[in-house]
C-alpha cells in the first residue's frame, strides 16, 4: 500500500510541476496514467478532481503569492467551468466504464498531441486587450474536465494564451478558477458514485501540493516548450497502450 501511495506522490508531484509551470496537463497527465492501470474513468476521474481540490488550492495560492492573478478572469471562468464541470460529471457517471475508457483515452490522445503542438507553434506576441468568450469557454473547459478526467488547462489556457493574452497571468489565474470548478466536480462525483482508492489520492495530493510552489516559481521563468513536449509524449504513449489493450 505504502509502495502504491510513493508512486502516486511522484505521479502527483511531476503533473502539478507541469501544470503550475505551463497551465495544463495535471488532469490529462494523472488520468492517463490511471486508465493505463485498468481503472475505471468515472473512478478515475473522481479520484483525480479529489487530488486536485488540493493541489488546485495550494497551486492558486501560490500564483497569488507571486503576483501571478488576474481577479477578474478568475471569476469569470470559475462560475460557467463549476457549471460545465457538474454536467460533465453527472454524464459521466451514468455511462458504463468499458465502454467509454477506449474514447476517454482516445481523448486524451488528441489532447497529447495538441499540447505538442501548442509547444512547437507557441505564440510569443502578448495584448492589451480583454480576452473573448470566457464564459462559454469556461463551460466547455469544466465539462470536458468532467468527462476525460482532464482537459481544463489545455482547452482553457491553450484558447486564452492563442488569443494573446499574458502567459503569466493568464497560467496564474486559469489555475486558481480550476480549484472551485475540480471541488464543484469531485462535490458532484461524491453525491453520485462515491469515492474509492484513498491511497491514489492521497499520493496525488501529497506530490502535489509539495510541487504548487515550485511550479509557480517556474511558471515564472522555466520555457515552457520541453516540459509541454515531454508531457504531451507521455500522455499519448499512455493514452496508446489504454487503446490498444481495450481493442486487442
Amino acid at each position: 500500500m505504502s509502495e502504491d501511495i510513493l508512486f502516486y506522490v511522484i505521479v502527483g508531484f511531476v503533473a502539478q510541476m507541469v501544470d503550475g509551470a505551463i497551465g495544463m496537463a495535471y488532469g490529462v497527465t494523472s488520468t492517463s496514467v490511471m486508465l493505463s492501470f485498468g481503472v475505471p474513468p468515472a473512478t478515475a476521474s473522481a479520484c483525480v478532481h479529489a487530488a486536485e481540490t488540493f493541489t488546485t488550492g495550494a497551486s492558486g495560492l501560490a500564483h497569488w503569492r507571486f503576483g501571478n492573478l488576474d481577479r477578474r478572469l478568475i471569476w469569470r471562468l470559475a462560475i460557467p467551468g463549476s457549471i460545465g464541470g457538474a454536467i460533465g460529471a453527472y454524464v459521466l457517471t451514468n455511462i458504463p466504464g468499458d465502454v467509454v475508457k477506449p474514447f476517454i483515452s482516445g481523448y486524451l490522445l488528441l489532447i497529447g498531441v495538441f499540447i505538442i503542438y501548442k509547444a512547437v507553434h507557441r505564440k510569443h506576441s502578448f495584448i492589451d486587450e480583454p480576452p473573448k468568450n470566457i464564459a462559454p469557454l469556461g463551460f466547455v473547459g469544466g465539462f470536458v474536465d468532467a468527462i476525460g478526467g482532464g482537459g481544463w488547462g489545455p482547452i482553457v489556457t491553450s484558447t486564452l494564451l492563442g488569443q494573446g493574452t499574458q502567459p503569466r497571468f493568464t497560467i496564474g489565474s486559469v489555475n486558481m478558477a480550476e480549484f472551485f470548478v475540480t471541488l464543484t466536480i469531485s462535490a458532484t462525483f461524491i453525491a453520485t458514485i462515491g469515492l474509492e482508492l484513498w491511497p491514489t489520492i492521497l499520493g496525488l495530493v501529497i506530490g502535489g501540493v509539495i510541487a504548487a510552489p515550485f511550479a509557480a516559481y517556474a511558471a515564472k521563468y522555466l520555457p515552457p516548450k520541453i516540459l509541454m513536449t515531454l508531457v504531451g509524449t507521455v500522455v499519448i504513449l499512455l493514452s496508446a497502450r489504454t487503446i490498444y489493450l481495450a481493442v486487442f
